[in-house]
């Protein structure tokens, strides 16, 4: 990054938190703070190791220390600290840490940063975090005050919970969380057991309460539903489809679906001898379908420093924006999170790399393709191609 560029981005970035009120969260007073300022050359320093008296003298003035240094990143920690400042963390005095949730879009199954775009990895990643809310709060019961949603400003999202039932579990407690909400080492056979029926025998009860039960028992609904609708020819040729379902099993099933099909609503899969595979087939597509593939080592870590909500990213320009869970599904990070700042003068820029700009601006509002050489543009769309390192600032 040129000075010129540098010293540009560092000016507008001190612009905009002179002109926003950035909240601080719960206890900030116990907790680390850190930043990384714009600097000379490709590396960055983390300024950490400091409590939010250490950096702006208290909450209150948190707005003016960020519109002085015009920080590239601003972090604080997931943890609460007797001693916030001391910079060996044994001495810190450990409390308690919010549960968090990271959700990069450059590591979801199935997303190739290679040959997908910034914006379709944002929306793979989107449809990753309703996942996740969905667990968060159908099997965990947390309620939507007790969740903070928030965009990154980068590839993802993150999940700030604040019950403070959670805040003291220790990193292996919090791993636990992490494979329950992946559903890793699911016991699929496990999900059915023998229960006493009305007539005193045992029967194959599919656990449906809650859980990953509830959800593969919906599943069993939804595709009971589709079988029952279709011809029986079709019916069948689905089955079969499954792994380890042949002809005979496939009609069995198909029978007893046909003939008791309130008694699969209550959970009963007394569906012969495909009733382990059915279940184990459907689970392995719940598992493929609806879990989140959250970033385990950030949850786990009970010390993680994270971006703070209302500042700005310094490697794309992006508002790192709290959301309401209202407003998720009609959230496009990609214009929603542009700074109002930047979007009323058009700046100059050196276009040193030519491309889709995923900034919305174009005729699809999310992307369009910009020449190299010396261009002008709308200021937001500037600040993203400079933080990402595709343009420097030109002279006006």
């Amino acid at each position: 990054m040129e000075r010129r560029t540098r010293e540009y981005l560092s000016g507008r970035f001190g612009d905009y938190y002179r002109r926003s009120d950035t909240p601080v969260p719960p206890a900030a007073a116990d907790r680390e703070w850190g930043h990384i300022p714009f600097t000379e050359g490709e590396g960055t320093t983390m300024v950490r190791h400091q409590s939010l008296l250490d950096v702006a003298g208290g909450p209150e003035q948190l707005g003016e220390f960020l519109a002085r240094e015009s920080p590239r990143h601003v972090y604080f920690s997931a943890a609460r600290y007797d001693d916030p400042s001391n910079r060996t963390m044994a001495q810190k005095g450990w409390r308690s840490a919010d549960l968090v949730f990271d959700l990069d879009a450059d590591h979801l199954p199935g997303v190739d940063p290679e040959t997908d775009s910034y914006t379709e990895m944002l929306r793979e990643c989107k449809d990753a975090l309703l996942d996740l809310l969905d667990v968060l709060t159908t099997d965990f019961g947390f309620g939507d005050d007790e969740l903070e949603i928030v965009f990154s400003g980068g590839r993802g999202y993150h999940v700030h919970v604040r019950d403070p039932s959670v805040r003291g579990l220790d990193s292996e407690a919090r791993r636990e969380v992490v494979d329950y909400v992946r559903g890793i080492d699911l016991d699929r056979d496990g999900l059915i057991e023998k229960r006493p029926n009305d007539r005193g025998t045992l029967q194959k009860t599919l656990r449906a309460e809650g859980g990953w039960g509830r959800r593969v028992h919906e599943r069993l609904l939804a595709y009971t539903d589709a079988l029952l609708n279709a011809d029986e020819e079709t019916a069948l040729a689905r089955l079969q489809e499954l792994d380890g379902v042949g002809e005979k099993t496939a009609t069995t099933i198909y029978g007893v679906l046909q003939n008791n099909p309130e008694g699969v609503r209550s959970g009963n899969v007394e569906l012969g001898p495909g009733a382990s595979t059915l279940i184990r087939a459907l689970a392995d597509r719940v598992l493929a379908e609806e879990t989140a593939p959250i970033d385990e080592p950030v949850t786990t870590d009970v010390r993680r420093l994270i971006r703070l909500p209302g500042s700005l990213h310094g490697g794309t320009g992006f508002v790192v924006r709290r959301l309401d869970r209202e407003v998720v599904d009609d959230f496009e990070p990609t214009r929603d999170a542009v700074a109002e700042q930047f979007r009323d003068q058009r700046i100059m820029v050196e276009v040193t790399e030519p491309g889709p700009v995923p900034v919305g601006n174009g005729p699809s509002d999310d992307s369009f393709t910009i020449e190299g050489g010396t261009r002008s543009v709308r200021e937001f769309v500037g600040v993203f191609l400079l933080a990402r390192g595709r343009a420097e600032k030109a002279a006006e």
